[in-house]
């Protein structure tokens, strides 16, 4: 799944391309896709995009009366769309503009979990506290202060820190990659328990929030698309077998049914090697 790098960096290349255009259509092509009931998306008809933006995972189409929230999921994409041919493949919806290209949100499978939610712009476009399940999104994550983080670390208890990293209430934008490279940036476990954290460890873990995020961002800024995952920055993710960019040593990962995290032992967790199943005792 896309995460804010990524996401941040997609919204940057749309708002260069879209941005003023006006719009003279929309239409959800998957009965899915949209996800509110109103305000009605035809609202935004004959208003230019003010600014296309992010916030955690998530994409912002603003237009002056209301904004468009777009969370791509796993296989969604959002991009320009010339042809506007009349069943696009994947195709879940379509904003139709006046002499510019459309813009077409795509779902590869068959999940569509993609989805859209119309809010007002009552608060300011980007303002999404009014949207079902998404009025608990924690701030995301590069901008948090180290007392905001070190609070969040409190209040996790004896949470994991890989699954804090992961919670969008707590921070919102990261995903399992970015916390295997935030947990292995910052030298620390990803099965620490967050209030047991000491505050270098805290102020550690901060910078490498930040420094992950800008360095994926960066990367991501060198592309005219959005990067596929396997091409994405990885010293840990997804590199199980390979030597440990920093030390050498082999990088190891715990499988879940459905993912897996990436860690360096010598770098991480004192040496010790992590049992790889669900039920084992974490290191701490």
């Amino acid at each position: 799944m896309p995460e804010l790098p990524e996401i941040r960096a997609h919204a940057h290349r749309l708002d260069e391309a879209f941005r003023g255009a006006t719009l003279t259509a929309f239409r959800a092509i998957s009965f899915t896709a949209l996800k509110t009931v109103a305000p009605d998306p035809r609202t935004a008809i004959g208003e230019p995009v003010v600014e296309i933006g992010s916030r955690g995972k998530f994409l912002l189409v603003a237009f002056a009366p209301v904004t468009f929230v777009v969370h791509l999921m796993q296989g969604g994409r959002l991009v320009p769309d010339e042809k506007q041919s009349a069943k696009p493949r994947n195709g879940m919806a379509r904003w139709v503009f006046d002499d510019h290209d459309a813009l077409l949100l795509t779902e590869a499978g068959r999940e569509r979990k993609a989805g859209i939610w119309v809010v007002t712009n009552d608060a300011g476009p980007h303002d999404i506290s009014t949207v079902e399940h998404l009025h608990t999104l924690g701030p995301d994550a590069d901008r948090v202060s180290l007392d905001e983080l070190t609070a969040i670390a409190a209040e996790a208890g004896a949470s994991r820190l890989h699954g804090v990293l992961r919670n969008q209430r707590r921070l919102a934008g990261l995903g399992r990659r970015l916390a295997n490279e935030i947990c292995w940036t910052a030298r620390l476990s990803p099965f620490a328990t967050t209030n047991r954290l000491a505050q270098a460890q805290l102020t550690a873990l901060r910078a490498a929030i930040i420094d992950c995020i800008e360095e994926s961002y960066r990367d991501e800024l060198t592309r005219d698309h959005m990067a596929r995952s396997a091409d994405r920055v990885a010293h840990v993710h997804h590199r199980a077998g390979e030597p440990c960019d920093r030390c050498g040593d082999v990088i190891r990962e715990v499988e879940y049914r459905s993912y897996v995290v990436d860690y360096c032992a010598t770098c991480q967790t004192g040496g010790k090697v992590l049992a790889d199943n669900t039920t084992s005792k974490f290191l701490k």
